[in-house]
Formats: C-alpha cells, structure tokens, sequence
C-alpha cells in the first residue's frame, strides 16, 4: 500500500443560487431604482384611473368598433392633459417651484419624526399628535407674547420643538418602563392632541376677538417666518434641509446614534451588549416629537399663520408615507418630501385645467407607497431590478443603513 499522502481540494465556494439577480450596486442606488419604479407604476395606475373617468373617452368606447383609434386617441390625450398640468403645476415656474417646496416643508419635517423613530424600530404614529402640540405653543408664543424680532421667532420655534418633544417623550417614557406598545399609544394620542386643540379654540386664550368660528389671533409678524420675496415659500424650508442633516449627522456619526440604529436593529443583543434600550427609546421619541413639532411651527408661523383645529391637516398622517418612500433615511425622506409637496402642489393645477379630482394625487402617492412596501412585486414586473442584499424586512433591518 503506497504511503503517499492524498491531498483533497476544498469544494469550491457556492455561487448565488439561480435567480438572485445580484449587482454590485449598493444597496441605496438599488433602493432608489425600486422607489423610482414604483413611481412609475403609480402614474401607469393614475392613467388607468384618468381613462376610466374621462368623458371624452367613455364617448368613444360607445362606438369603439367603428373607430377604436378615436377611443385610443382620447385616452392619450386625457392622460397627457392631466399629467402636463400635474408637473407644469408642480415646476412651471418660479410660483410653482415655491408652492411645492411650501407644501414639502412640513412633510419633510414630519417624515424626519417618523423616519427617526423607525430606525430605532419604534413606530410613530403619532406625528400628528406632536405637530399639533408644537403647534399650539408655538403659535401662543407667537400671538400672546410681545418680543422683539429674531428673539420672537426664536422663542416660538423652541416652544413648538418643546411642545412636540414633550407629546414624544410620553410615548417614549411609556414604552420603556411599562413596554406599551408604541402604535397604540401614538394613536391614542393624536386623538387627545386633536380634541384638545378643539377645546382650547373655544376659550378665550386662544379664541380670537370678535369671532365666533374656532381660530386664534395671527401670530405678530416678529414671531413669522420670513417669507421669500411674494411667494408663500418661508425660512422654514431652510428649517426643513437643516433637520435633516442634523438627523444625518445623530444616526450616522455619534455615539448616540449608533446605539439607536443597534437597538433598531436588535434590541435583545443591545441590550446584552450593554446598551440601555429604554434610553435609547427615549431619546428617539423625544427627537421625533420636537420634529413633528418644528413642521407645527411652520404651519403656524409660516403656512398658516392662525392656529385652526385643521392646523395639522393630513401632515401627520402624509408624513408617514414620506418615511416609508424615503425608505427612513434622512435623504430620501428630502427627496419623497419634495416629491409629494409637488403631487399636492401640481394637483391644484391639474384639477382646475382638466377637472380631473384632487383625490387623484392622494391615488398615488398611496400606490407609490403600496409599491415601495412590496418590493418583490415591483422586482416580479421589472424583472431587471436587483435584488438588496442582507436585508430585512422593509420596517426594521432593511431600513438600517
């Protein structure tokens, strides 16, 4: 028997099972080509939409046999119309440009609140709630008291970040010493926020004089925003991108931030490492509600100016979608901000042009997000999509970075 030692090769390393469409992409450029797509498939649904409910179009299916082209020719033009007005509404001009960047102003913000919470797997649903309540303070600071400029604005602004943070810190506080569930408590809330802003419309705080409908004095023009030239665009907006980096700059580059992106991504094994994961709860809610609370302030001192129970509109709730097209990062919760301040800017334009409903935009930006959620459907239709790689579920680790 021969003493030769058989040397066996290791087998060689498996590759990407059949299938998996890796790229070298990074995982953010592939995010971004998902997002993008999805907004693609959300105006091919809006078309569908603007076709069905055109008149010119039903006119012509009625005698679609005889002349199929006309059917085919109204429905282009029904949807090229529509969608012309949407975007020259949205970016024909400096007027428009304004509009959008006023209409993306508290999305922003209020996509930051949500997006921060979400990256430390908490989920605010109540940004809402914490806009409101910024938004009372700040524009009681804003109407009651007498200061001189910049310390007014400044004073008002503080009052909002106070007043949010507050209504934040009690669902932070909340869950980490009793583990209520965040959502629940959030929802809760707003309702609170809600009835109390009602409430306090009726007094004579807050009412103002010789009117009998719920609204507040305006806030005195040293306690505004500064508007830019005649347009409804105010410093708020600058606001707005400066959160952002500071979000930026809390969750990619100090201490504190790494620990809410570990606690977001594993709270058992922060916890183990030594990680306090109530503090860390905490500190993200309290951040989330003074931001709810800054987009409060540029309702109140900007947009709006008098304190209304419909201050708060459906921000709160649109910013929710922002974080979730942003995907929770500060960047792409700019961008899907901008993008959904322009749907309701456009919008405007698009219904008083060709009459087609307002509802239209708000179609689409839930079916962007339907699309957003669902990755594998929009990857399943653009089949040259990649796929993320080391990726979770699109709520919790797929959105840490």
């Amino acid at each position: 028997m021969s003493n030769d030692t058989v040397t066996e090769r290791a087998p060689a390393p498996a590759g990407p099972p059949a299938g998996s469409q890796r790229s070298g992409l990074p995982n953010w450029a592939v995010q971004g080509l998902v997002s993008l797509s999805a907004i693609v498939l959300a105006l091919v649904v809006g078309a569908v939409l603007i076709i069905i409910g055109d008149d010119q179009v039903q006119a012509a299916v009625k005698y679609f046999g005889a002349a199929p082209m006309d059917t085919v020719s109204a429905a282009l033009t029904a949807v090229g119309e529509a969608y012309k007005a949407l975007v020259v509404g949205a970016i024909g001009g400096i007027d428009p440009i304004t509009e959008s960047l006023t209409q993306a102003t508290p999305l922003i913000c209020g996509g930051l609140a949500v997006s921060l919470a979400f990256r430390t797997g908490l989920f605010n649903i109540g940004a809402q709630g914490q806009l409101i309540m910024g938004a009372i303070l700040a524009a009681y600071i804003g109407f009651a008291w007498q200061l001189p400029p910049v310390l007014h604005l400044l004073l008002a602004i503080i009052g909002g970040l106070v007043g949010g943070a507050l209504w934040g810190g009690v669902v932070g506080v909340l869950k980490a010493r009793t583990g209520a569930h965040e959502v629940i408590v959030t929802i809760m809330l707003n309702y609170v926020a809600i009835y109390l802003l009602q409430w306090l419309l009726t007094t004579t705080t807050f009412k103002r004089p010789g009117r009998e409908d719920p609204i507040s004095p305006i806030a005195d023009p040293n306690a505004q925003y500064p508007q830019f030239g005649d347009t409804r665009l105010h410093g708020g907006f600058i606001l707005a991108l400066l959160a952002a980096v500071f979000v930026w700059w809390l969750l990619n580059r100090s201490t504190i931030g790494f620990e809410l992106r570990a606690v977001g991504a594993n709270a058992d094994a922060s916890r183990t490492a030594g990680m306090s994961v109530g503090r860390a709860y905490i500190i993200a809610m309290v951040t989330a509600g003074a931001l709810a609370g800054l987009a409060g302030t540029q309702q109140v001192l900007g947009t709006d100016l008098p304190l209304t129970d419909g201050v708060a509109a459906t921000v709160g709730f649109d910013a929710i979608t922002v974080a979730l097209l942003g995907r929770g990062t500060p960047l792409g919760t700019v961008l899907a901000g901008l993008l959904f301040g322009a749907l309701n800017a456009g919008g405007l334009q698009m219904q008083l042009q060709t009459q087609t409903p307002l509802t239209l935009t708000t179609v689409l930006q839930a079916v962007i997000v339907l699309f957003v959620a669902a990755p594998a459907l929009v990857r399943s239709i653009f089949r040259f999509l990649p796929k993320e790689r080391g990726t979770g579920p699109v709520l919790a680790k797929g959105w840490n970075g």
